[in-house]
């Protein structure tokens, strides 16, 4: 097991997954300490890095894309002090922080996790019930309803016909932005068959951000949300189901070996990931086999 103590927090890796806990320093971000502890599985990291500075340095944890409805609902928008896979690593304690990283990438090289983008979540996002006042108005969740209530900062337009709810089943999508600058940021939650282009200001399906100190907790959710809705890589159910791609009928003569061997890797990823069983994938590579 490896373990680095840190004012940022606490990272520990027992092989299987990483355990992340927020610190109480006061760098670390509300969003970060309301989020709490993440388990994060093996199976879910692309990479992790350590850049050293002079005083201070800096831990990163690189995630598949597509794994964690967190960062996908943020799209890159997260501050440093606000990303809970980052952490600062003082001088004195760069040994460890490189003795960690050695650890886990060689755990990924023994399991030959793929650095490859997933197709489904495998982190659960933000748990639920769930409720956040930021903004012109408040934002909850319970998993199957959204319900946004304002505050007297609303605009009249957009509380006059007062507080809403949303089913999750009509969601289409949800954003989110931080405030940047003397640009709001927001909260929006696109309804299936009602699109607008309305500022989020005055559209009842968004809380305005401004940039104050609870703003980045409408990120979790946000989050909370994206987990719920279908994986946006997720295959589509008027496409053919991967098992039956997966299993095609043997190749044909004309397939060249190198086209064969790249077959082949591609089961494994499948069979990896949980989309071919042991049975399946068994079958399906003695048909790449027999083609060569």
């Amino acid at each position: 097991m490896a373990e680095i103590i840190q004012r940022d927090g606490t990272w520990t890796f027992d092989g299987d997954a990483l355990r992340l806990v927020p610190g109480r320093d006061k760098n670390v971000g509300l969003l970060r300490k309301t989020l709490g502890e993440l388990a994060v599985p093996l199976g879910a990291l692309a990479g992790i890095s350590f850049e050293q500075g002079k005083k201070s340095g800096r831990l990163r944890l690189r995630l598949r894309d597509g794994a964690d409805p967190l960062l996908h609902a943020t799209g890159g928008r997260l501050t440093d002090s606000s990303d809970p896979y980052q952490m600062t690593v003082d001088s004195d304690r760069y040994g460890v922080a490189e003795y960690f990283v050695d650890e886990i990438r060689n755990a990924l090289l023994l399991d030959e996790v793929p650095a490859t983008a997933v197709d489904r979540y495998l982190l659960p996002g933000p748990a639920v019930p769930l409720s956040v006042s930021a903004g012109d108005g408040t934002a909850s969740f319970d998993g199957e309803n959204i319900r946004l209530e304002w505050n007297w900062k609303t605009e009249e337009a957009k509380s006059a016909a007062g507080a809403r709810t949303l089913a999750l089943a009509d969601i289409q999508s949800v954003e989110w932005h931080p405030a940047v600058g003397l640009e709001n940021g927001f909260l929006r939650f696109t309804v299936r068959g009602a699109p607008t282009k309305a500022p989020p200001k005055y559209d009842p399906n968004s809380v305005d951000l401004w940039g104050f100190k609870k703003d980045p907790l409408m990120a979790l959710v946000a989050a909370a949300v994206q987990a719920r809705l279908p994986h946006p890589s997720a295959p589509s159910t008027t496409d053919t189901p991967p098992r039956q791609l997966a299993a095609a009928p043997e190749p044909p003569p004309e397939a060249d070996h190198d086209a064969l061997l790249r077959r082949l890797r591609e089961l494994g990823d499948l069979h990896k990931s949980g989309v071919l069983t042991d049975e399946e994938f068994t079958l399906a590579k003695q048909a790449v086999l027999r083609g060569m």
